[in-house]
């Protein structure tokens, strides 16, 4: 297994020169990308640098071409996202979010509640929101408001309402009237001994890639579990992993090495 070294960094950004557009690449003074980068059509290397013309930049051709070679920051070129459309719907009501977030929900769940309140607000828009709508108004719960097509939960749609009449408003605990949309049963798509193998041996030239895949993999963690790992957190006479932040509030995790 080959030992892990950091590649050579090459930084692109936006300039202008001579009132011309570039895209001005900075790679040190690593002599293969220098001659990798003269065989450029149009290049003007200068120094550690060289300039590409913008109007003939391709950035997914340019990557292809030095993944191999280099890390690429292209944070600088990356085109701007487009502005999101202003959101009309109405405010969340005082106490819903601080409530969230004194029980230690997780910043995920806290957008997901707050988002579908909101859509819940939005189509009881006018109506007092210090009382739970009347049964014979068709709950978001069950179609949501911007997307009716689209069933949603009963069980966290419950949950999300419950923040604000019982948990907020500290009224007292009812039966909301929520339809339960039809599951859908299917089988949970799980890989063979062969492919893992496969996703192994692939990985297997890069000491960093291989425990990555072979920690979430003997220990069945999500990425960003695995992101939050420390070294420390391995104990591995007790071939136990300290999981950080974990779904369901797990503080720990056993690692197989013969899974």
């Amino acid at each position: 297994m080959e030992i892990y070294t950091p590649k050579t960094k090459i930084k692109l950004s936006p300039v202008i020169r001579n009132g011309r557009e570039f895209v001005e690449v900075t790679f040190g003074n690593d002599n293969d990308i220098r001659l990798s980068l003269s065989k450029e059509e149009n290049v003007l290397l200068v120094g550690g640098r060289a300039y590409l013309p913008a109007e003939d930049f391709v950035l997914a051709e340019f990557f292809d071409r030095y993944v191999k070679m280099a890390f690429i920051d292209y944070s600088a070129i990356k085109e701007t996202a487009p502005r999101k459309e202003e959101d009309k719907r109405p405010p969340l009501p005082e106490g819903y979010l601080e409530k969230l977030q004194q029980v230690r929900y997780s910043d995920h769940t806290v957008r997901v509640y707050t988002s579908y309140f909101r859509d819940f607000q939005q189509h009881f828009e006018g109506c007092k929101m210090k009382r739970y709508p009347r049964r014979d108004k068709r709950l978001p719960a069950v179609s949501h408001p911007r997307e009716k097509h689209i069933l949603l939960p009963a069980k966290p749609a419950y949950q999300r309402h419950q923040v604000l009449y019982e948990k907020v408003l500290g009224q007292e605990r009812r039966c909301y009237k929520v339809n339960r949309a039809k599951r859908e049963k299917t089988l949970p798509d799980v890989l063979s001994k062969e492919e893992i193998k496969k996703i192994l041996d692939v990985t297997v030239t890069d000491l960093r890639f291989f425990c990555m895949f072979s920690i979430l993999y003997s220990a069945g963690l999500r990425i960003s579990e695995l992101l939050e790992l420390k070294p420390g957190d391995i104990n591995e006479p007790r071939s136990l992993i300290r999981v950080r932040q974990g779904k369901a509030r797990r503080t720990a995790t056993p690692c197989c090495q013969n899974r």
